[in-house]
């Protein structure tokens, strides 16, 4: 998954668990696509300050991620929805694809 996309991940699903100083640096990186230099004078800390804050923040999502699993589970529903949808727009016998939809529909539901 891409670095960037997966940072936004973790951030959308973890990030309130930040400070809210470590969240607006982090936002500012991410999001706004600010540099060092940029977040550190808007914050009035240095470019070292930021760069520390930047991996703590990483750091402390990934945890919570290796702890709490939700992006992984989230992007496997995702995934299975997909199938649903395909399935639902598939040529193919009906009652075989009625099956899969449910088999489907108890894993996520099993994973809830």
């Amino acid at each position: 998954m891409d670095k960037i996309l997966e940072q936004s991940l973790l951030y959308d699903f973890y990030g309130e668990l930040l400070s809210e100083h470590r969240r607006k640096i982090y936002e500012a990186s991410l999001f706004e696509d600010l540099s060092l230099g940029e977040i550190a004078e808007s914050e009035g800390i240095s470019r070292q300050a930021v760069h520390d804050a930047l991996r703590h923040c990483d750091k402390a999502l990934n945890e919570y991620e290796s702890k709490l699993h939700l992006v992984e589970r989230f992007l496997k529903m995702k995934s299975e929805i997909e199938e649903i949808k395909k399935l639902s727009v598939s040529e193919g016998d009906d009652e075989t694809k009625l099956r899969q939809i449910s088999r489907i529909a108890d894993t996520i539901i099993g994973e809830l």
